[in-house]
């Protein structure tokens, strides 16, 4: 599957945030996920995708919408997974739905998108600028298909939807994939859980001792969900931990003839703020 760069702005009669929900639904559809609601009409627009795995056979239910308030100057995406999808319902009320909001902009938004048929994974740079990132569908677990039919992962920016504008620089804005938050949760087989990530809190990577890299070559280290006690659920996928030591967001490299691209917590600049990014093709 391929991966788009590029920006949208607010043109078309359009704020930038909505025609950033329209090139989500083209570059989704165009590469094997069936729109299940596209709501063009409201002013909370809505998207709903179903997306069928690498087995061609599975049904991972995702959506993104957006919120908006132009009194308080924020203009937001909300990024969702569901377990089920019913024509009826709202975007909200759909079955097993898990939201976490993106701050996004009404201006111009320069954009990372790619996906694969069981995930989809949108970085943003907006404002000032700050980056958003967020992460929806399947995550590679590390248990059979009989085991854990659906283990799948919503990743935002925000605990929920609150209204924040992407200028906030309070710690409930960032990073889903640092873990222990409500800005990522994980559905087990009977349950949303907020989990944590490695290898954020492991002190040896990414604590008072940090990882750099060795002749301009960084490893990547798999982004992995546990509870820090007995279980270890699996890792995302094509979203790697990176060390920021004189790395920079937007650096890109070549790692096994893959390509990726460096991602930073909104406006944070230490070692332990940066993301790798796969761009698949």
């Amino acid at each position: 599957m391929p991966h788009q760069i590029g920006h949208v702005d607010n043109s078309n009669g359009n704020l930038a945030h909505y025609n950033m929900l329209a090139t989500i639904k083209d570059f989704a559809s165009t590469n094997g996920w069936q729109v299940l609601r596209y709501d063009d009409s409201a002013e909370n627009r809505e998207l709903i995708l179903k997306g069928v795995g690498f087995s061609g056979e599975e049904e991972i239910f995702v959506g993104f919408r957006t919120y908006q308030n132009a009194n308080a100057d924020f203009y937001n995406l909300v990024a969702a997974v569901f377990t089920g999808y019913v024509p009826s319902n709202t975007f909200d009320r759909q079955p097993g739905a898990y939201l976490s909001g993106v701050p996004a902009h009404n201006r111009r938004i320069d954009y990372w998108l790619t996906l694969n048929p069981q995930r989809i994974v949108l970085a943003m740079k907006v404002g000032t600028p700050v980056y958003e990132t967020c992460y929806v569908g399947k995550m590679l677990p590390y248990a059979r298909p009989s085991q854990y039919p659906y283990p799948v992962v919503c990743a935002g920016m925000l605990n929920g939807t609150p209204s924040t504008r992407f200028s906030d620089t309070s710690t409930n804005h960032g990073f889903g994939f640092k873990g222990n938050s409500q800005r990522l949760a994980l559905r087990t087989n009977d349950q949303w859980r907020n989990v944590y990530c490695y290898p954020w809190g492991n002190a040896a990577l990414a604590g008072s001792t940090q990882l750099r890299d060795t002749d301009g070559l960084y490893p990547l280290i798999p982004i992995e969900l546990h509870d820090n006690t007995a279980n270890l659920w699996g890792a995302l996928d094509g979203i790697f931990y990176i060390s920021g030591f004189n790395n920079a967001v937007e650096n890109t490299m070549d790692v096994d003839g893959r390509h990726y691209v460096v991602m930073q917590d909104v406006s944070r600049t230490s070692f332990t703020d940066y993301v790798a990014l796969r761009m698949d093709l």
